[in-house]
């Protein structure tokens, strides 16, 4: 979601803080500000859209400080305006920057209007500015009038604070949205992402909920939830300041379905002894857990859910063993009844998907005893709070629609397919040839990504296109709602994506020569139904893409387009066919124009409800 990045040194912050937004616009934003004590005022720039202009606005009235906070918003309450973006200001004295969402705004905000503040926007971050403003009149300090303003504030928040009266003190505030600390000699940042903070510092504390930090440059003061002072380790970031360049691709999107073979081999590195998946890859108590579990049930959102789907055909299919899914933002509020010796495994590329950590820890109220997370961020809220791990490895991934973090969860998936399904139904034999398929995969996918010529040449057909629908069957069914995800949310197609079988109840009516349908076509046992469904497009006229297994015998017609995919086995199917689907979509969002990483109205990392 938005992008929180703050500064106190020795040194102008400003050049860092905009370095800092810049890395953060993968995250998705409509609009940059930032504010620094200097001379004892607090000066302020925000700017509608890209840091760019920010950066421009700066250039041209200048302003500088060593202390300061900056922002990139993301609209929740507000249209996106100069106005209502961040930081936001009380009285020309106090600052703040805000991830999350307020629930109790509009009481607050009620009865500062009654004392006499007045708003100048229509966000819900201007009622924390306020209230603090209000404190500093009656307590000794800006950390004691942050944490009366926080124990009146109900909802999530990341906080930046800064107040002119105090030009040696920063505050960071965590409840619900992440928020980090990068550790240098005599200063110190904060960020929603360490990826913000890498030209600066490798070193890094994650504050965890509740954490309240008060920060001078050579002072650092941490408090949890309970007001009590506490010790939080300094990690070494593994992740590389050049990492999140795009290279020699055009997007970060390109550069990371080229990554794919790379992170699925990191996936799978060192959790096998001589062939053999070890349970301790998950954890080291995880085998104890695996031997009572009786059932999983998953929880994820948008791309995860899907990698999850596939994951409930494995689970049941391979192992025999009972899978439920749930959409992480339903699964609160249906009431769920969740069967004793359950296993709860939640996935998320960041770890910090508000809706999918809410779940857990209903799951958690519910008495739920075993949980696990599939994650890509090691430091994040997911990974803490869960019982078992198992890290996907992407690398950081920073084009909005994920590519890498998808295939890499759905091998992760599949090991956990194999740790748990050797205690029920999956035999010996079928482990082994499942563990090999899997070592074959980065070079099939690298067999797929030769077809990226066919597939742009392939995308001019939806050029003028304003409407798309994706079909499969079986565990392929999820790689097509994954597909039509993709297509929708970088090229603004509408797309939808239905199992096949279901065509002849409703959708057909949609079908016609305006409308190419994409099919997902593997070698299996469902294939000749697929082949039904296909002719019931072709039969109405409708603009058939099939992607099919090389070895079948399929020719182009009048309104039928094969595209030939390396043969794979059965098991790793969904994971070779979303390949295409992904190239496909990039290629149909260039042709278009649209902003490829930073699609419209999307974030990255999700963490309000």
């Amino acid at each position: 979601m938005c992008g929180i990045v703050g500064g106190i040194a020795q040194r102008n912050v400003v050049p860092i803080l905009i370095e800092g937004l810049k890395r953060l616009e993968y995250r998705g934003y409509d609009s940059a500000g930032l504010a620094v004590v200097s001379e004892s005022q607090i000066q302020r720039h925000r700017e509608l859209g890209k840091v760019s202009g920010l950066e421009t606005l700066i250039h041209n009235e200048p302003i500088s400080g060593m202390l300061g906070i900056a922002h990139t918003r993301w609209a929740t309450h507000g249209k996106p305006s100069r106005e209502n973006a961040h930081p936001h200001v009380s009285d020309n004295k106090v600052a703040v920057v805000h991830n999350g969402i307020i629930e109790n705004y509009q009481q607050l905000k009620a009865a500062h209007i009654q004392d006499g503040y007045q708003f100048s926007s229509e966000t819900d971050t201007e009622v924390i500015a306020h209230e603090i403003h209000f404190q500093l009149q009656h307590r000794d300090s800006l950390l004691a009038a942050v944490k009366n303003t926080l124990n009146k504030l109900e909802g999530a928040y990341a906080l930046g604070i800064i107040c002119k009266e105090y030009p040696d003190t920063l505050i960071a505030c965590r409840q619900g949205s992440p928020l980090v600390i990068g550790v240098g000699i005599g200063e110190y940042f904060i960020a929603s992402d360490v990826a913000a903070l890498l030209p600066v510092t490798q070193r890094f504390i994650f504050l965890e909920e509740g954490d309240i930090a008060e920060i001078k440059c050579n002072q650092l003061h941490i408090y949890d939830q309970n007001q009590q002072l506490v010790s939080r380790p300094i990690k070494e970031s593994l992740l590389k300041a050049e990492s999140i360049d795009k290279g020699e691709y055009r997007h970060y999107m390109l550069k990371e379905i080229y990554q794919q073979p790379a992170a699925i081999a990191e996936t799978l590195e060192g959790r096998f002894i001589e062939h053999r998946l070890q349970d301790n890859a998950f954890g080291h108590n995880a085998a104890e857990i695996f031997d009572n579990i009786k059932a999983i049930q998953i929880i994820a959102c948008g791309t995860s859910y899907h990698a999850g789907l596939v994951a409930r055909y494995w689970f049941e299919r391979l192992a025999r063993v009972p899978c439920y899914i749930d959409v992480a933002s339903e699964f609160r509020y249906r009431s769920p009844v969740i069967a004793a010796d359950t296993l709860i495994v939640t996935i998320s590329q960041s770890g910090e998907t508000a809706d999918t950590l809410a779940a857990l820890k209903e799951a958690k109220r519910l008495g739920v005893s075993y949980s696990l997370a599939i994650c890509n961020v090691p430091e994040s809220s997911l990974v803490r709070e869960s019982d078992l791990v198992l890290m996907t490895r992407a690398g950081a991934e920073i084009g909005v629609a994920s590519t890498k973090a998808f295939t890499t969860q759905l091998v992760a998936l599949l090991l956990l397919v194999i740790a748990i399904g050797r205690r029920f139904s999956l035999d010996a034999e079928l482990e082994k040839k499942i563990s090999h398929d899997l070592f074959t995969l980065p070079a099939k996918i690298n067999e797929v990504l030769k077809l990226d010529t066919q597939i742009e040449t392939l995308a001019e057909q939806f050029a003028d296109k304003h409407h798309a629908l994706f079909l499969g069957r079986g565990s392929h069914y999820p790689v097509a709602m994954e597909g039509a995800l993709k297509l929708k949310e970088i090229s603004y197609i509408h797309a939808e994506a239905y199992p096949a079988g279901e065509l002849k109840h409703g959708p057909l009516a949609l079908i016609d020569a305006d409308m190419p349908v994409v099919t997902v076509a593997p070698n299996n046992s469902l294939l000749e139904k697929l082949k039904s469904n296909m002719q019931e497009v072709s039969a109405r006229g409708g603009q058939l893409i099939v992607f099919m297994d090389e070895t079948l015998q399929a020719h182009d017609d009048e309104n039928v387009q094969i595209m030939s995919v390396p043969t794979v086995e059965n098991e790793i199917s969904p994971i070779i066919y979303t390949i295409p689907l992904q190239l496909l979509a990039y290629h149909v969002a260039v042709l278009k124009g649209t902003d490829v990483d930073q699609p419209r109205n999307l974030a990255k990392s999700v963490t309000v409800e």
